[in-house]
This record gives structure tokens, C-alpha cells and sequence, in this order.
């Protein structure tokens, strides 16, 4: 919106020039929305206080886990309101809002948003730690994938070539099969980061670091001659993402803030569902689809973890982990949940760096 209001007065004044630069509004994106969450941050977690939309920590089928949990109960939850709201402000605010592939990050993102919502508030309601339908859910998921896929596929040539990294010269195209592919990275990064979503700070700690990673790769692949040096596939579109992805790393911060150890709000499936959507959906729209699996590779495990444990129970009657996802395996072996979340975050943070060296390695 300000490179719309302030940019075309670049003539009354130079000083509004800046708002040309996709490296100053990605910064600023990111700032705002980090105030968004601080400055409404303790009204969000005394209003869900005061509605008793909390944290219903003890699962019936894990008994084991109450004793790390049972001091959480009642932990405001469904604070993926308050991420997203700062994501989609920010982005509104500073990016341009021309750019078709903003307004589809930013719907996929509101989108799992109010799937998550509706899993929360059933959770809420009801009682009980299933909420919605798993075929409920997973159809919504489905539908933006497919939404998201559809897009693509017919907006412009070259949209369903696969390229991977380390290899540069190897360029798959999927042609139709490029349609599925959108669909399972979407649905997967989405479910992947719902999974890893069990520990003060865990997922948010490492999506900031993913966002960041992004944020940058963004803005590569959105520049002409920088995607040229380096050799990756200019998309035209991607840089102004660059922004979205800011927003997402400034709201992270900020929610982080009050989430980390010990958490005084949870994101809930609210805020998980969305930020795996979004996450996944930037990555099929700037080229870096592959990337996801390095860059999330704490989610990708997390996720391997739950079915490797689930295929071995039913196939061999045995269990790998002593719980699923693997960050209560590490519980239950007595590690500290501080020592578990930061590990994990030192592990997102060198993926992220190596993804990072990716764009130059041929």
C-alpha cells in the first residue's frame, strides 16, 4: 500500500524514492509486523484468558506426556490470530499489491488460517484433542493446494519445470504431474510444521530461520541479473515475495517473544496450518520446491518421525521412537524442553546457512 500512496511523489520529494526498494519495505514488512505482535500481543492473551481459550493439554492415548504438560493447561492457545494478522498487515502495508503472487501467499495463509481456527475451536468446544474430521481437514487442505496449483500451472510457460539444487543443468518438466506435485508440497509443509508444533518455541523458532532463508532466495530469484550470475531461474514475480516473507520472519519474532519458555500463548493449529501453507506456497512460486526438504529439515524429520513410528506399529507391532514426533521421543529420554527446542533451532539455523550456500554451488 505505501509503495502505491508515497512512491508515484517521488518527484515532490526524492526522500520517497525509497519505497522502490524491496530491500527497504522487506525490512520495514518485517519490523511492523514484529510490532503488531508485541504492542498486541498481551491484549490478545488476556482477552483468550478471559474467554478461557486454553490449552487442553492432557491426551488420554499419551499419559506419559502429563508430566511435562500438566503445568500448560489452560495456556492460552489459537494464537495463530495474532501471527496472521501480523503477517497479512505488514504485507499489505509494504508490499506491492499489484503482484498476483502476494495476494496468492497471502490467501493460502489465511485460508489454512481458518481450518486451523475451525480445528481449535471444535478442540475447544467439544472438549476433546481430535477437533476437526481428519478427512475434513485434509480436503481443505486440498482445495488451496489445488487452487494454488491451478494457478500456475496455467499462468505461464516454464511454471511446472523442477529444478534441483547442486544439479543446475537438470531441469525436470512435470507437465501435468506439476499439479499433484504443488498439492503435496502445500499440504505437506502445512502438516509438517502442525506436527513440530509441540514445544515452547519449537516450530516458531525454526520458522523464523526458514522465513529468513526465504525472504533472501526471494528476492534472488525475483532479480534479473542476480539469478543470472548465479545461475538459478528467474522468476518475475518472486522478489516482491521477499516482503511476505519478512512479514512472516517479523511476526515471528514477536510472537516469539511470548512463546518462548515457558510459553505464555500457544499458535495452535490456527497458526501451525498457516505458517506450513505459506511456507510451502513461497516455494513453489519462487522455483525452490527442493529446497523445502534442507531448509525444513527439522519439519521433515519431525514428519518422517510420525510415519516411520505409525508404518513400524502396524507392519512389525513395534515402536522406533519411544513417542512420535520425535521431539517427545526426546522427552521421554529425559531431556530438558529448553535443550530439545534450542537444539533444534541450532540444527534450522545451519540448514538454513547451508541452503543459502546452495544458490552458488553448481
Amino acid at each position: 500500500m505505501f509503495y502505491h500512496i508515497f512512491y508515484p511523489l517521488r518527484d515532490l520529494w526524492f526522500g520517497f524514492n525509497v519505497f522502490k526498494y524491496i530491500t527497504f519495505r522487506a525490512a520495514f514488512a518485517a519490523i511492523s509486523a514484529f510490532l503488531v505482535c508485541i504492542i498486541l500481543g498481551p491484549t490478545i492473551i488476556k482477552l483468550l484468558t478471559t474467554l478461557e481459550v486454553g490449552e487442553k493439554t492432557f491426551r488420554p492415548d499419551a499419559p506419559a506426556l502429563h508430566k511435562f504438560y500438566g503445568s500448560k493447561s489452560g495456556t492460552p492457545t489459537m494464537g495463530g490470530i495474532l501471527i496472521i494478522a501480523a503477517i497479512l498487515a505488514s504485507t499489505i502495508l509494504w508490499a506491492r499489491l499489484d503482484n498476483p503472487y502476494i495476494w496468492l501467499a497471502m490467501a493460502v495463509t489465511l485460508w489454512l488460517g481458518a481450518i486451523g481456527f475451525a480445528d481449535d475451536y471444535i478442540k475447544l468446544k467439544d472438549k476433546n484433542t481430535r477437533g476437526l474430521r481428519v478427512l475434513t481437514k485434509f480436503s481443505g487442505q486440498l482445495i488451496i493446494g489445488l487452487i494454488v496449483a491451478l494457478f500456475l500451472y496455467l499462468s505461464a510457460s516454464g511454471t511446472t519445470l523442477l529444478h534441483f539444487p547442486f544439479l543446475k543443468k537438470l531441469v525436470l518438466d512435470l507437465g501435468i504431474f506439476y499439479i499433484p506435485f504443488v498439492i503435496i508440497v502445500i499440504v505437506g509443509s502445512s502438516n509438517a510444521v502442525n506436527l513440530t508444533d509441540g514445544l515452547d518455541g519449537l516450530a516458531m523458532g525454526c520458522m523464523i530461520m526458514i522465513a529468513a532463508t526465504y525472504s533472501a532466495m526471494s528476492y534472488v530469484a525475483g532479480h534479473f541479473k542476480i539469478s543470472n550470475y548465479l545461475g538459478i531461474p528467474f522468476v518475475t514475480h518472486a522478489a516482491e515475495i521477499s516482503i511476505f516473507c519478512a512479514a512472516i520472519l517479523g511476526s515471528g519474532l514477536g510472537f516469539l517473544w511470548f512463546n518462548s519458555h515457558p510459553a505464555s500463548i500457544f499458535m495452535g493449529d490456527t497458526g501451525s496450518l498457516a505458517l506450513g501453507g505459506a511456507i510451502g506456497t513461497v516455494a513453489v512460486l519462487i522455483k525452490k520446491e527442493i529446497l523445502l526438504l534442507v531448509v525444513g529439515g527439522v519439519f521433515v524429520i519431525e514428519a518422517l518421525s510420525v510415519i516411520i513410528q505409525v508404518a513400524s506399529f502396524k507392519l512389525r507391532k513395534k515402536r522406533v521412537f519411544l513417542m512420535a514426533p520425535l521431539h517427545h521421543h526426546f522427552q521421554l529420554k529425559g531431556w530438558a524442553e529448553s535443550k530439545i527446542t534450542i537444539r533444534f533451532w541450532i540444527i534450522s539455523a545451519i540448514l538454513a546457512l547451508f541452503t543459502l550456500a546452495t544458490l552458488k554451488l553448481t
